[in-house]
C-alpha cells in the first residue's frame, strides 16, 4: 500500500545532487523527470471531476517526450513550456486517484511583523539584566557606541548565517540548518565543532539560569516571610531613603576584603529575631536555595518530550515588557543622575571610557546572539523575499530595546548617595526584596525560567544523543546522567560563583568566536573564492571579523 501512495512524479538526479526531503516548494521545474499518467479521477473539492483536456494534452506532450529519451540523458527533457506549474501538478496513484500538489501550508507562515517579533522574543533572554551592568564596565558614553557597533557586526553575521545554504550550487538545501552548512564547507571537522560550541551557549544559559532562579526564588521567598512575620529591612548605610528604594549590596569594591553589606531584620521581639535568623540559615541564596531547585527542575528535565513547556513560552514575552514598565516608572521616580567625566574616576561617578570595555562586548555576544536558529525562525516567514528586512528590524527592535533598559538603569542609579560602580550584573539585585514591583517582575521572571529550563536542556539532550547514539532518549539512565551533569554546573555556579555578568560574558565570547565571527567569515569567503568573486578588500575585513572573536575572547581572561 505504501507503494501505491508514492508520487509517480519525482525528481532525478542526473549529474548533479537533488535532495527534495518531504517538501513540495522543491518540486524545480527544471528538475521534474517526464512522466505519463493516464486521466483519472481528480480527488478535490468535487470527487467527480474529470481531468480538463488542456491537462490531458499537457501529459500527452510529456509522454511524448518521455519516449523519446531515458530518464538519465537529460538532452531531450521536457522544456519548462511543457512542464505543469506548481499550481497543476497532481500526484497520481495506481489506484487510480490523483491528489493535488500545493505548497507549505499559507496558514502556517507567518507576516512579517509576527517574524520580527518572534526574532525579538528570542534574543531577550537574561542578558538583558546584565546591559547596564555591561554599560558601567565600558563607561556611559563608550557602552553606547560599543552597543550599536557590536550589534550592527553581530547582524552583518548573522545575514551571513541566513544565506549561507542558499550559496551552495547544485544541492536542496532548503531544511538545512547552520551545522550542516559548516559540515558541507569542513567536513566532520565543522559539524562536531559547531555543535561544541552550540552546546556551550546553551550550557552556559542553563547556568546563568539557575544562578537567577536561585536569585528570585530566595528573594520572592524573604518578601513573603518579611510581609508576613512583619519584618522590616534594614541595609544600614548603603540605600536611598524615600519610597524608591536602591541599595548597593557590595560596597567594598576591595576583591580581597568582605564585600557583603550588613542587613539588619528588625523584629518586634527578641525571639522573632531568633526565628529570622534561623529562617536565613534554611533560606540561603547561595548555600541551600540552589540545592532546592534540584528537587523541581531534575524531574522536569527527564520529560521525554519538551512540548508542555513550549506552551508557557509567552511567558518571556509578559516578563520583558513588564521589565520595560518597571524600568521606566523607576526611572521617572529616581529622575536621571549623570555626571560626565571623561577619564577620571570620581566618587560617585565612572569615567566615560574604561578599559574593562571587553566585559560588555561579551555581554552583547550572546544578548545579540541568535545565529544557531536564525534559519529555523526565518522558514516560516510567509514573504521570504523580506527576510533580510525583516531580521534588521527585529535587530533594531532588540537594540532600542537593550538601549533603552541599560540607559536608563544607569541614568537613574542615584549618585550621590550611592556609588555608580554599584550596579549589579542583575540590576533587580539594587532594589530591595521588599520592593513590590520587583518582587512581581522576579516571580514572572522565575516562572518563565522554570519553564525554558526544561526546553533548554532538552535541547541540549536533543543534540547531544542524537549525535553520540543516534536517538534523542536512549535510555532513561544516559539522560539522568546528562542531566545530573548540568545541574551540577549549576549548582555549583550559584554556590561559589553566583556572578551572571561573567558567566554571560564568558559563554557569549565562547560561542561566539565560532558561531558569530569565525565560521560565518570563512563559509563568506571560501563561498566567494569558489565563485571566483572574492576580493581582497572582502578577505580583508572579514579576517579582521575573525581576529575580532579571537580577541573578544582572549581579553575576558584579563578583566
Amino acid at each position: 500500500m505504501e507503494d501505491d501512495c508514492r508520487p509517480l512524479l519525482s525528481s532525478e538526479q542526473t549529474g548533479e545532487s537533488y535532495s527534495h526531503r518531504g517538501s513540495t516548494d522543491s518540486l524545480d521545474v527544471k528538475v521534474k523527470r517526464p512522466f505519463y499518467v493516464e486521466p483519472r479521477n481528480i480527488v478535490d473539492d468535487d470527487p467527480q471531476e474529470r481531468v480538463s483536456a488542456e491537462a490531458a494534452i499537457l501529459n500527452s506532450r510529456v509522454h511524448y517526450y518521455s519516449k523519446l529519451t531515458g530518464s538519465s540523458d537529460r538532452l531531450l527533457s521536457p522544456p519548462n513550456h511543457v512542464i505543469p506549474t506548481p499550481e497543476e501538478i497532481y500526484v497520481y496513484s495506481p489506484l487510480g486517484t490523483a491528489f493535488k500538489v500545493t505548497g507549505s501550508d499559507p496558514s502556517s507562515k507567518n507576516p512579517s511583523i509576527i517574524t520580527i517579533f518572534a526574532i525579538w522574543n528570542t534574543m531577550m533572554g537574561t542578558s538583558i539584566l546584565s546591559i547596564p551592568w555591561g554599560i558601567k564596565q565600558a563607561g556611559f558614553t563608550l557602552g553606547i557606541l560599543i552597543l550599536i557597533f557590536t550589534g550592527l557586526l553581530m547582524l552583518y553575521c548573522c545575514y551571513i548565517v541566513l544565506k549561507s545554504p542558499k550559496a551552495i550550487p547544485c544541492m536542496d538545501t532548503s531544511d538545512w540548518e547552520f551545522p550542516d552548512v559548516c559540515r558541507y564547507y569542513f567536513g566532520k571537522f565543522g559539524q562536531w565543532s559547531s555543535l561544541i560550541f552550540s552546546m556551550v551557549s546553551l550550557i552556559g544559559a542553563m547556568v546563568v539560569y539557575w544562578v537567577l532562579m536561585s536569585n528570585f526564588l530566595y528573594n520572592t521567598g524573604q518578601f513573603i516571610y518579611n510581609y508576613a512575620h512583619n519584618v522590616n529591612v534594614s541595609h544600614s548605610d548603603f540605600e536611598t531613603n524615600g519610597t524608591e528604594k536602591v541599595i548597593c549590596p557590595y560596597h567594598n569594591l576591595n576583591p580581597g576584603e568582605n564585600n557583603s553589606i550588613n542587613t539588619l531584620y528588625l523584629g518586634n521581639s527578641g525571639n522573632e529575631t531568633s526565628d529570622v535568623m534561623s529562617f536565613g540559615r534554611w533560606w540561603s541564596k547561595t548555600n541551600t536555595i540552589p540545592l532546592y531547585l534540584i528537587i523541581l527542575l531534575l524531574p522536569l528535565l527527564c520529560f521525554r518530550s519538551a512540548s508542555f513547556f513550549a506552551r508557557f513560552t509567552f511567558l518571556g514575552t509578559i516578563s520583558v515588557v513588564y521589565l520595560i514598565v518597571l524600568v521606566t516608572i523607576k526611572a521617572v521616580h529616581l529622575g536621571f543622575h549623570l555626571e560626565f567625566h571623561w577619564f577620571d574616576t570620581t566618587q560617585f561617578y565612572v569615567p566615560e571610557f574604561r578599559l574593562l570595555f571587553p566585559q560588555l562586548t561579551g555581554v552583547l555576544t550572546l544578548a545579540f546572539f541568535i545565529h544557531n536558529c536564525i534559519i529555523t525562525l526565518m522558514k516560516s516567514n510567509m514573504h521570504q523575499e523580506n527576510n533580510v528586512r525583516d531580521l534588521s528590524v527585529a535587530y533594531l527592535l532588540v537594540g532600542l530595546t537593550y538601549l533603552y533598559v541599560g540607559v536608563l538603569i544607569f541614568a537613574a542609579f542615584p549618585s550621590p548617595p550611592l556609588f555608580k560602580d554599584c550596579i549589579e550584573p542583575n540590576f533587580l539585585d539594587n532594589f530591595s526584596s521588599s520592593d513590590v514591583m520587583v518582587f512581581v517582575a522576579r516571580t514572572f521572571l522565575l516562572f518563565q525560567m522554570i519553564t525554558v529550563y526544561p526546553l533548554l536542556g532538552y535541547l541540549v539532550r536533543v543534540q547531544v544523543m542524537g549525535q553520540i547514539f543516534g536517538n534523542h532518549y536512549p535510555s532513561f539512565f544516559h539522560v539522568l546522567v546528562l542531566n545530573i551533569l548540568i545541574v551540577a554546573a549549576g549548582v555549583l555556579m550559584a554556590k561559589f560563583y553566583p556572578n551572571i555578568g561573567s558567566i554571560i560574558r564568558f559563554s557569549g565570547a565562547t560561542c561566539g568566536l565560532a558561531l558569530v565571527f569565525v565560521f560565518p567569515a570563512l563559509v563568506h569567503m571560501i563561498s566567494l573564492k569558489r565563485q571566483g568573486k572574492l576580493r581582497w578588500p572582502s578577505a580583508l575585513f572579514h579576517s579582521f571579523l575573525i581576529l575580532l572573536g579571537m580577541a573578544n575572547l582572549v581579553a575576558q581572561f584579563f578583566m
